[in-house]
């Protein structure tokens, strides 16, 4: 059996259940050791990440992603990982006894400060001076005893806080501090094979005010980068009223995220994700009103046969047009001078007609052609003897 602890000195008790779910992403038996400790069984593990170097590597680079400081240790035992933690990674035997909650001033006294040293004493003389419980915390680190632990179950949403250091005055720079909570989300998320379609940054002010920045997402993600860039951009566009002196960050409505299957002729998964991150980076920095896509509308009128969609969506039942219509339309109709449409202008295709609006106070009767107008190829129409493009074909 394989056992890893986690100790994060000075941590604040209410920061270890979310560290806990951020911890699951490694292995299912997870086990908090209140005030500052996590306790990782991580026996069947390894194989999963090739070994049990490459697991600890890869658990130190997740705690730097964090950005938390910690002490990591692994043992044969719960306890005697908890206790090498505790004691910066040294030997079982070379720990000493301020790592282990004892009484270190008797043991003093009689030349003992070590675990080696104190499981050379005497068992029933032990008992007798410190206690059963001493002795059993002891078998159960150097493996004599078992120990029966609680493991975490991971919630099915995630709520973290965070006081910082100092107060922040300008939004951009509280990222760095959020992606210790995007850490953390990330972490809970790989554990639950699931992504999260948005979450939500509340600024706690020094007025005990709050406000919520929510970030939204094109599609289910639960990537560290990707979720710190969306948030990067969703807070250069934030102006604070006041300091902020504290963060949360809550998300829900988990989504299950299985791993993308590649394509036969490339990967269009891939390119699918990256026009979903864009997307995102867009909404998040000009909101979401200023980017839409656009769809064809039942009017042969051409300034009012198109509706705003959302991006990548559809209408089932566009409006087919009776005629080819301009990739790009103007949003006013451009008078083609008297000579360059003498000139210039070569019809191609025409005339058709549009003639309703009647209805509605904007009626249109214009007769369209598709003409050659110097280099360009263009869709024009005349009215009251003056000729005007509305629009040109790619």
């Amino acid at each position: 059996m394989l056992w890893v602890a986690l100790d994060f000195p000075g941590l604040a008790p209410a920061q270890l259940p979310p560290l806990a779910a951020w911890a699951c992403q490694f292995t299912p038996r997870v086990s908090p050791e209140p005030p500052q400790a996590l306790l990782l069984e991580v026996s069947g593990s390894q194989r999963y990440f090739g070994g049990r170097e490459a697991l600890l590597a890869s658990l130190g680079q997740a705690l730097g992603e964090l950005g938390l400081p910690a002490m990591l240790a692994d043992a044969p035992t719960a306890r005697a990982a908890l206790w090498r933690a505790r004691s910066g990674g040294l030997p079982l035997d070379a720990v000493p006894l301020s790592a282990i909650g004892t009484d270190e001033a008797f043991f003093a006294a009689i030349g003992v400060g070590s675990v080696g040293e104190l499981a050379a004493l005497p068992r029933e003389s032990l008992a007798m001076r410190c206690g059963q419980r001493l002795l059993d915390e002891l078998d159960q680190a150097l493996g004599r005893a078992p120990e029966a632990r609680e493991f975490f179950a991971p919630p099915e949403r995630f709520s973290a806080e965070l006081e910082l250091p100092a107060e922040v005055s300008e939004a951009p720079a509280l990222v760095f501090a959020a992606r210790r909570l995007l850490a953390e989300l990330s972490g809970l998320l790989t554990a639950r094979q699931a992504g999260v379609r948005g979450f939500t940054l509340t600024l706690v002010h020094r007025d005990g005010s709050r406000r919520d920045v929510t970030v939204e997402l094109a599609s289910a993600a639960r990537e560290l980068e990707r979720l710190s860039q969306l948030l990067r951009e969703k807070l250069a566009t934030v102006m604070l009223a006041e300091p902020v002196e504290a963060i949360t960050l809550a998300a829900a409505d988990f989504t299950p995220l299985g791993a993308p299957s590649r394509g036969l002729f490339g990967d269009r998964a891939a390119e699918a994700e990256d026009w979903a991150e864009l997307l995102e980076r867009l909404h998040a920095r000009l909101g979401r009103d200023a980017v839409y896509g656009i769809t064809a509308f039942a009017d042969h009128r051409p300034e009012y046969a198109w509706r705003r969609v959302a991006p990548g969506e559809w209408d089932p039942h566009d409006f087919v047009p009776p005629g080819p219509r301009p990739a790009w339309l103007f949003e006013r109709p451009r008078r083609i001078s008297d000579t360059a449409a003498e000139t210039e202008l070569v019809l191609l295709a025409g005339p058709e007609r549009i003639a309703c609006g009647w209805w509605d106070g904007d009626e249109a009767r214009r007769d369209y052609f598709v003409a050659e107008l110097g280099s360009s190829l263009a869709w024009v129409y005349r009215e009251e003897g003056a000729w005007y493009i509305h629009g040109l074909f790619a």
